[in-house]
């Protein structure tokens, strides 16, 4: 009788670990299953004599905006939205004109998982043009990586250095440079034109990224803003969301749905075990 309790209690523990030994192979799985394939988008309107807009992001073939953004003026830029890996169309309105009027212009984007982008409305209006840049989200070791889009037609030609760093000479509206890589810390941004010149103070993160947007100013002299990019201390934007894992992964333990979900299992091995252990005795 005893041999007989013993291989029962055997069989039951047996049932149970092999259950649990399942786990770690199962998660893994069925995280990678779930995890979205995420990439961000952010939104510029970067065209100094453009009229205010509606911008309004698709997912391609979606007649449904995903997205919409009202009244979005000169030197206005929105943050990173995270989307899903595929392809998205663009399109800017009037500002105040319905969404079923025809667009004054648009562009696609192909968003990558794991990449981010800048849809920039650039040029005058009379050569209005959506740009799509991709961004860098960080940069080596103890440097930064800076961008300069030149976006100012009053000053249709700047140079634009950081310290002791040129990062764009005589660029021409409306262009956009390839990321210059800086030393990290805080330095001097000097934006100068024919005619005038402004200065300021930028800290800089090692690894982080950055674009200045060249702007249109007051008095001839142009006024910048600095894009924060990259953080440096992750792969997700600034001011990007955390999307999490979601679907149907295990819970983490010591968790309300964690324990659940762990106490089902433990529950499913035992059932195991007790069926096993009545053909044991039946046997």
């Amino acid at each position: 009788m005893l041999t007989r309790i013993t291989r029962i209690a055997r069989v039951a523990a047996s049932a149970v670990l092999a259950c649990l030994a399942l786990l770690p192979l199962a998660t893994p799985s069925a995280q990678a299953a779930t995890v979205p394939q995420t990439g961000w988008v952010r939104l510029a309107h970067l065209s100094p004599n453009t009229p205010a807009v509606d911008v309004y992001l698709y997912p391609f073939g979606n007649t449904t905006a995903q997205l919409v953004l009202k009244h979005v003026a000169y030197g206005t830029v929105s943050p990173y939205e995270p989307l899903d890996a595929g392809l998205y169309l663009v399109a800017m309105r009037a500002a105040g004109a319905g969404a079923s009027t025809a667009p004054v212009i648009s562009t696609n984007v192909t968003v990558a998982a794991g990449q981010a982008y800048t849809v920039a409305g650039l040029g005058p209006y009379s050569a209005l043009t959506l740009k799509v840049l991709n961004d860098e989200l960080g940069a080596p070791s103890g440097r930064a990586g800076i961008r300069v889009i030149e976006a100012s037609l009053q000053a249709p030609d700047v140079t634009v250095t950081e310290g002791t760093e040129n990062i764009a000479t005589n660029l021409r509206f409306p262009g956009v440079t390839s990321y210059a890589s800086v030393a990290a810390g805080s330095a001097e941004v000097r934006i100068a034109t024919q005619t005038a010149a402004v200065t300021g103070q930028v800290t800089l993160a090692p690894g982080s990224t950055h674009t200045f947007a060249v702007l249109d100013g007051t008095g001839g002299a142009p006024k910048w803003l600095d894009l924060g990019d990259g953080a440096g201390d992750s792969s997700v934007p600034v001011g990007g969301v955390d999307t999490g894992f979601g679907g149907a992964a295990i819970p983490a333990r010591g968790t309300v749905a964690g324990e659940a979900a762990w106490g089902a299992l433990l529950l499913a091995g035992v059932v195991t075990a007790l069926l096993a252990a009545r053909r044991l005795r039946r046997g």
